[in-house]
Parts: C-alpha cells; structure tokens; sequence
C-alpha cells in the first residue's frame, strides 16, 4: 500500500501522516498514535528505501576487519562480531562488514563505506597510535567506537582493555616465581594495544630494579608463525630468557610449539603466557596460561556507546578500559 492510498483510507493528509511516521515534533502525541494503530489495522508500512534517501540515511553501521588478522573465523574478531550483532538486534540498524586487505588500502575501505553513503557510522579494532582512519573519520564527522584508543585526533567513544596491566601483571607473575630473564614477544608497536603492553612489561621490570634488557624483546606478527620466528631470535640472545610473555594466544602457540621443537619443555624448561584467551590455549600441552578479553561483551558495549554518541553524549563520557584477568593454567612454572 502506498501513503496515498494509506492517506484516503484514515481520512487523513499524505504530509500529516509522513510527520507522524517520522516523529516530527508539529504532529500531537494523540495524531501520532492514531496514524500508528490505522497503520497496524491496516499493514501500511513507509517503504524502507524511500524513507532512507529522504533522510540521506542508510539505517546500516560499518565493521572492517582490519589486517593483519582479515579471517572471519579468527576468534578474536568473531566474538566482537557476534557481540555487536547482539547490541545492534533492537535498534533498526545492521550491521555491514567487509575487509581491508592491506593497512594501506584500509582508509580506501573505509571511503568506500562513507562516501556512497552504505554507513551512518563506523566501528572498528585494533587501533593504532597514528591512525589515519581516526583522523577520516573526525574530518568527515562520521559517527565511530573502536576497540582500543589511540593518539589520534579529538576524543571519541571506545572500549579497551588495559594492556598495560597484562605486561605488569605477567612480568610480576614470572618474578614471583624466580623468574629474572623474562622475554616479551610483541605485536607490533604501531598498534596502541601493543604500547601499552610494552609500558607495562618494563614498569614491572623496572619496579624489580632489573633494567629491561633489548636482547630480551622482539616484535612480530599476530601469528603463530610470528611467534615462532620471535622465539628463534630469542634463544639466539648470549643468555636466553626462562619465561617469555606473549602478545596474543596465537603468538604463544608459536612459542610453546617450537621450544618443543628445540627438546624443550613449556612450563618447566621455559615459562610461557599468552594474551586474549583464545580457545585453542585451554586445549593445548601444557594448558596455556593468558589474560581475558571480553570481546563478545565488548562488542555489545561499543553499540551502546556509538548510538550514544549518536544521539550527543559527549565523546569523554563515551570511553571504558576494562581490566583483564588472570587465567591461570599450567604453561608458566617456575625457574
């Protein structure tokens, strides 16, 4: 049924009744509520496409999945997504996701979305000190959250974990138990996440009155791969480490898998904790020792954060670091 039609069939102006659809605040509670039931009785909806060219408004939210991790499956990104499905069930949004295939053609992706109008607003991960999309964005004054902060630009709505913490809490871990020559196989510090992580890792170190040793730290992709090559270059070091911190699960695996490799034992020979609780850690041998993320919570979070920031909450009100957890298992013994 078109509007006419609907319009002829209540007796009612076509303008009366787009304003009553549309919220306008010139239409009576009492006319709004009577469009409403005449619009049940009768099964009239405003059609959809029509109502977005109008209003220059697509009713969708962007999600790039950024490199190095562009995989879907990968757990990580497959929780916050499923979290930010959930956040998003009630609003009348969805939600739009597509992939970066480089970090230089990642602003492309994301001209992509806005300037054809495919988005009204834009979340995204892994957020980076210097961030070229932060700063697109801000200049186009495009709605966005991320997960994670940066340097970058005015403030803006985000949920983090604090990294910092996980690089303290882990080097106070292995120096509890007798620990001294502690590695950190990083992800790369262009990612603000990865910074904080170092911050932390040398606080504790530093709070120990051990200066941190450069043979002791390595930066490598958020792979297994990667930590495996971070291990090689370690044990190269004239006194390797007995305990090395990792960057993600992922990179510990890497870890774990070639120490054995080298007729070591993780746990015993060399301690190892991970970072962001993939699944696969719990199941490994020796279960791997890591720190929480929530990102199914996360991402239910965010869309509460971006639809605030959509509706003129300030940005500063709009900005969380959740602390992670400790999730011992067997993968870190002592000297």
């Amino acid at each position: 049924m078109k509007i006419e039609e609907f319009a002829r069939r209540i007796g009612m102006p076509v303008s009366t009744i787009s304003k009553a659809l549309n919220g306008y605040a010139d239409v009576s509670a009492e006319t709004r509520a009577h469009v409403l039931r005449a619009a049940r009785r009768l099964g009239y909806s405003p059609n959809p496409l029509g109502r977005r060219l109008r209003q220059k408004s697509s009713d969708a939210i962007g999600f790039v999945l950024s490199p190095p991790q562009t995989g879907f499956a990968h757990p990580f990104f497959l929780n916050m997504l499923m979290g930010i499905d959930e956040g998003l069930v009630e609003t009348g949004y969805h939600l739009i996701i597509t992939t970066a295939r480089s970090l230089e053609s990642e602003v492309d992706t994301f001209k992509r979305l806005v300037e054809k109008q495919h988005v009204d607003a834009m979340i995204f991960s892994r957020t980076r000190r210097n961030d070229p999309r932060i700063a697109y964005l801000q200049k186009r004054r495009i709605p966005f959250a991320t997960f994670g902060r940066s340097e970058t630009g005015k403030p803006f709505p985000f949920v983090d974990i604090d990294y910092a913490a996980a690089g303290r809490e882990g080097v106070r871990r292995l120096l509890a138990r007798g620990h001294r020559r502690i590695a950190l196989v990083n992800s790369p510090t262009h990612y603000m996440f990865s910074c904080y992580r170092r911050q932390g890792y040398e606080a504790a170190l530093r709070d120990c009155g051990i200066a941190p040793d450069p043979d002791l730290y390595v930066e490598e992709d958020i792979t297994e791969d990667g930590g495996a090559h971070g291990l090689q270059r370690l044990m190269r070091a004239a006194s390797p480490p007995t305990a090395v911190l990792c960057g993600h699960d992922l990179m510990a695996i890497g870890v774990m898998r070639t120490l054995v490799a080298a007729g070591k034992r993780p746990g015993q020979d060399v301690a190892v904790i991970g970072s962001d609780d993939d699944p696969i850690g719990r199941y490994f041998n020796p279960a791997l020792t890591t720190f929480s993320a929530e990102t199914r919570r996360a991402g239910q979070r965010i869309v509460q954060l971006l639809l605030a920031a959509m509706q003129g909450t300030p940005a500063k009100a709009l900005q969380e670091v959740w602390t992670p957890q400790l999730i011992p298992r067997a993968s870190d013994g002592p000297a």
